[in-house]
Parts: C-alpha cells; sequence; structure tokens
C-alpha cells in the first residue's frame, strides 16, 4: 500500500502524542510532521504536501479555518478536525472536512474517523484526483436559509448546509442538525420544492439526506445501501431510489 503522508496540527502536546499514538498502529502512516501553531501548519503543509492532516481549531496566530485559507493552492490534504469545540462543525464540512472529531473521543471513534479518511484517499488515487463536494450555488440569505415553524408555532431558521437529514413522518418532518431535532409541520414534498436540488439525496420515499453531511455509503444488497450521515445517524435507503444513490456514488 502507498504511504499516507499526515501532518499533526494542535498546539497541545498531550492531543497530539495521541494522535501520534493511535496513528502508529497503521503501518501505511508516514507521519511527516507535528505544527504547534497556525504558523507552524502552514508552513509545513507547504513545504511537505500531506496527504491527511489532523487539524485543531483553536491555535496560536492563526486558527485551523485561517490555516487552510493560506495553505496554498497546491497543498489540498484530506482534513479531520480535532477540536473540543461542537459550534465549528457546519463550518469544517464546508471547507470539505473528511471528519470531525469531538474531543475527548475514543479509539473507537479515531478509528473510524481515519479508516473513512483512508479509503477517500486510496479512491482518489485510483481516480487520479481528489473527489469534491457537490457544487452548491448559495448566495442570498433566501436561498441559505429556510424559515419554518415547529410545533410550538415558534418560527426558526435554519440554514441548509446545516441540515443533515429530514424524515418524514405523516404531516411532520423530524429535521434533524449536528445537534437538535426539529418537528416540523410540513410534507417532505413541500420541503423538497424549498430546497438547493443539487445540495439534497433522496434516499427513501421518507428521507432525504445533505449530500455534504454523508461520510460513508455501504451497499446492504438487494439494491439498498446504508447511508451513514457526520451526527453518526444512519439510515437505509429503498430499492426505489436505487438509482440516486448509484448517481451520487459515481459523482464520487
Amino acid at each position: 500500500m502507498q504511504r499516507i503522508r499526515t501532518l499533526v496540527i494542535d498546539d497541545e502536546p498531550l492531543a497530539r502524542a495521541r494522535i501520534l499514538r493511535l496513528l502508529a498502529l497503521y503501518p501505511e502512516v508516514d507521519v511527516i510532521g507535528e505544527a504547534r501553531n497556525g504558523k507552524e501548519a502552514i508552513q509545513q503543509m507547504r513545504e511537505h504536501q500531506p496527504d491527511l492532516i489532523f487539524l485543531d481549531i483553536h491555535m496560536p496566530d492563526f486558527n485551523g479555518f485561517e490555516v487552510l485559507e493560506m495553505r496554498g493552492e497546491a497543498s489540498k490534504p484530506f482534513i479531520i478536525f480535532v477540536t473540543a469545540y461542537d459550534q465549528y462543525a457546519v463550518q469544517a464540512f464546508a471547507v470539505q472536512a473528511i471528519d470531525y472529531l469531538l474531543k475527548p473521543y475514543d479509539d473507537q471513534r479515531f478509528a473510524r474517523a481515519y479508516d473513512h479518511a483512508r479509503n477517500q484517499i486510496l479512491l482518489s488515487r485510483q481516480k487520479g484526483s481528489p473527489p469534491e463536494q457537490p457544487s452548491v450555488a448559495i448566495s442570498g440569505p433566501d436561498e441559505a436559509t429556510l424559515v419554518v415553524k415547529d410545533a410550538n408555532g415558534i418560527d426558526k431558521t435554519l440554514r441548509y448546509d446545516g441540515l443533515i437529514g429530514i424524515r418524514a413522518d405523516g404531516n411532520y418532518l423530524h429535521v434533524y442538525t449536528l445537534d437538535t431535532r426539529y418537528l416540523v409541520r410540513m410534507t417532505l414534498a413541500e420541503m423538497i420544492d424549498k430546497m438547493p436540488e443539487k445540495m439534497f439525496l433522496r434516499i427513501h420515499r421518507s428521507y432525504v439526506v445533505n449530500r455534504l453531511h454523508i461520510m460513508q455509503v455501504h451497499y446492504l444488497g438487494n439494491n439498498t445501501y446504508r447511508v451513514i450521515l457526520s451526527n453518526q445517524m444512519s439510515w437505509s435507503s429503498s430499492r426505489g431510489h436505487k438509482s440516486e444513490i448509484r448517481a451520487y456514488l459515481k459523482e464520487k
């Protein structure tokens, strides 16, 4: 197996040490360096061109998102954010992070994140170029947000890119964000009419998922698939929507 050049970026020595200890379990990983702050991270990314980075958000000099902005066009690694702050998850996936590890995490959760990244890296090498997230045009506030009423009649403004999945339940919808579930009085057909078409994927007559938050897709047999989302929620597709899943997999 080709080596996976990996850079660990975190200002906490113990946090870096733990990631390095867990990475040592994978013989294909080649740790090319550690960075203690934003400046070191930018320099090492430009010099070493890693395949994969583990990236903290709150650091001296520059935060994780600023590091990505200044890394240089040539450096386009797969990104696993590792942070103690859950409020940046939507922003993390907007910059095409492959996963978002929330401290404290256990070894099993780390393994899932790394395995997903490794699979995507190998797939990109087979294709000859990194897989891209679907292009979604969201410009104005009306296009970027959805105003709904919850079951208590209170207006809620939700960003489309923050919606992870939507499940129909009669005349109501269960709308899932990273940390909240809203019960909305609306049909799924009405919701689909409002949503940006390229951002969402219909996998079942009752389920719609956000392409930006799809982490893994597993074939279950009989033309059905299990779709795992960024909040670790798992939904199974129906045979009637196999063509949508297959088209999505070809895009990846």
